[in-house]
């Protein structure tokens, strides 16, 4: 079994303390703080453990105060409405005593289609023309280290960019990138679980759309940028361990802020999801020189 598997499988196991509490800890990483994607993957299994017979069909989410990646967060869940159709939960991750993330998240029961229509996927290369392997074969080609370290690392989701040019210092005048996302190995056959596997990767690099505009990228050290809020909408079935286009955009920057929005895609083009996320984005500033 695939390290990262575990990895994946032990950070959505909570353990249950109490009738709509739970305790989550944080993988041993070199972050300084919790990945935000861990949060809400966390705090949608906390959400899910409450509800039967129906599955999220909405989240929304503000990130409060940066997580302490060293001592577990507690999840408590309150049960705001239980209806024929949808059921409503609330949850508060916390730590130190404060509440660092809040979260609500929607159920669903399945019912028949009265309209069903959706965007088109973006026509794009297919993952297996994006690996490494397949880059390296272009002898123009040559990712730089650091980000071919990012995607290549040992970590719970497989990342691999589409518009990889942008790295080198390429503008996206339209900010339009896609990435194809996956587990790195195979989940359980359980429908919940994939959404929260799917919830806690799309977190990743969505404010990197953001950057795209200006051929620059989050790995850019001069940018300080943070999760604010996070919303997403799932829309049909699909297994988070088979590949995702993740097809993102930003449609405005401004006051030290700005907005990406992503499409998640099957291969054959069935859209599966929606997100929507505001980030902090700022210039660090520059210490003086001592003079």
């Amino acid at each position: 079994m695939s390290k990262s598997l575990i990895d994946l499988l032990d950070i959505l196991n909570l353990e249950t303390l109490e009738v709509n509490m739970f305790r989550g800890t944080s993988p041993k990483t070199r972050w300084q703080r919790v990945f935000g994607g861990q949060v809400i993957g966390q705090a949608m299994v906390a959400s899910c453990r409450t509800v039967e017979g129906r599955f999220p069909h909405s989240l929304h989410c503000y990130f409060i105060l940066p997580g302490d990646p060293a001592i577990p967060i507690i999840y408590e869940v309150e049960r705001l409405r239980d209806g024929k159709s949808y059921s409503t939960r609330r949850v508060t991750a916390i730590q130190h005593g404060q509440a660092i993330f809040s979260m609500m998240v929607s159920f669903h029961v399945e019912e028949p289609d009265s309209f069903d229509h959706q965007d088109q996927m973006p026509d794009v290369p297919p993952p297996e023309k994006l690996s490494a392997e397949e880059l390296a074969k272009h002898p123009t080609i040559e990712m730089p280290d650091f980000i071919r370290r990012y995607y290549e690392s040992d970590r719970p989701i497989e990342l691999r960019p589409v518009e990889f040019q942008r790295y080198f210092g390429t503008k996206i005048p339209d900010g339009k990138i896609n990435i194809w996302i996956r587990t790195a190995a195979k989940l359980p056959d359980d429908p919940a679980l994939h959404m929260c596997a799917l919830a806690y990767a799309s977190d990743f690099s969505l404010l990197d759309s953001v950057m795209a505009r200006y051929g620059r990228t989050l790995f850019d050290g001069r940018v300080m940028a943070a999760s604010l809020d996070h919303a997403m909408w799932f829309h049909r079935p699909f297994r988070a361990d088979e590949w995702l286009l993740y097809s993102q955009d930003s449609p405005s920057a401004q006051g030290g802020r700005g907005l990406a929005r992503g499409l998640i895609f099957k291969p054959d083009g069935t859209l599966v999801a929606s997100v929507a996320q505001e980030g902090s984005m700022r210039e660090r500033r520059q210490k003086p020189t001592p003079g």
